[in-house]
């Protein structure tokens, strides 16, 4: 079984619900290369996590069919992929999920126009919203889409930054990976009319799940072979991305020194051993320690919570997100 089927979600009905969007849309024209690019890109597929908590967050509260749910589900998603696209841009990653990156295939100018349109659509999008779900929206767009820019250019201006402290890698995770969790369920709650309290747990639940899947993410990079990541192993570390299990490694003086060697111009093919080395140093054995505490953290707040029945949606999240993939 997997997740959509455990937690009882159509990934059809979101997808739908996201190229509804861009075929509704009066300034495109159906025939633009922009308009089949974000089709193209729909199509690509993903887990569609944020959109799946959304309306788990919905069934916390009085409104839980409401199809309004469903819109604030895509928005999630497209404001995820708009950030994916940037990501792949900044990064130069010429694959995204082992297929060519957006702007391999139709330039980097035109992928940043899909991912600005993606992420201004979005914010439009929330603001036609009525009703008290639809007051709350614009926040949810606008707030999370800032999050997600502030995460990424903290992760440009500590590339390569080998004195990153523990405190500015957590910053830089939550705002990058773990807000747009939290507020999905959040504002899913919100929309569906849940307690204020409810609201605040969930979101909550959201900054510990979203952290541990970071860091868990981090760990990826450095143990999974290039055809489970889709890129080359080690391309984070490659980028000058500092994560959790390098700044523990970091922590070894003799291996110190060669990963601060590694620059924008390291040639690819001396990754490999280093991996190897961060890989039995036990980095990332401490790594995994302190992503199984955030995932903790979030299970109790699950628990909490008993007396929804969708409770137990919450911890399916937390089995998934904790590598158990039904």
């Amino acid at each position: 079984m997997n997740l959509p089927d455990a937690l009882r979600i159509d990934l059809r009905r979101i997808e739908r619900e996201m190229k509804r969007i861009v075929k509704s849309d009066k300034d495109l024209p159906p025939s633009s290369e922009l308009a089949d690019a974000l089709l193209r890109t729909i199509d690509a597929g993903g887990k569609r996590l944020r959109p799946m908590l959304v309306l788990v967050g919905g069934r916390f509260g009085k409104r839980a069919d409401d199809p309004r749910l469903f819109q604030l589900a895509a928005a999630a998603e497209f404001i995820h992929t708009a950030s994916l696209i940037h990501d792949d841009l900044i990064d130069r990653s010429a694959l995204r999920r082992g297929e060519p990156a957006l702007h391999t295939r139709i330039g980097p100018a035109k992928a940043l126009y899909v991912g600005s349109y993606m992420s201004a659509r979005v914010v439009e999008l929330m603001a036609q919203a009525d009703g008290k779900a639809g007051a709350d929206r614009p926040s949810f767009a606008s707030f999370a889409t800032a999050e997600l820019c502030l995460g990424e250019y903290e992760q440009l201006e500590h590339a390569y930054d080998y004195d990153l402290g523990l405190d500015e890698y957590l910053s830089k995770s939550r705002r990058k990976t773990a807000h747009l969790m939290a507020v999905s369920l959040e504002f899913g709650a919100r929309a569906a009319g849940a307690p204020e309290e409810i609201c605040r747990r969930l979101h909550a639940f959201g900054e510990h799940l979203g952290l541990s899947f970071q860091i868990r993410d981090d760990l990826l990079d450095l143990t999974a072979s290039s055809r489970q990541l889709g890129k080359p192993a080690g391309s984070d570390l490659l980028g000058g991305q500092v994560t959790l299990p390098v700044l523990y490694a970091l922590e070894d003086p003799a291996l110190a020194a060669e990963i601060r060697s590694v620059g924008r111009d390291t040639d690819p093919a001396l990754i490999a051993p280093l991996l190897d080395k961060i890989r039995s140093s036990g980095a990332l054995e401490r790594a995994e320690s302190f992503g199984a505490q955030e995932l903790e953290r979030a299970c109790e707040i699950a628990r909490s919570l008993g007396e929804y029945a969708a409770s137990a949606d919450l911890l399916k999240l937390a089995d998934y997100f904790g590598g158990r993939k039904f």
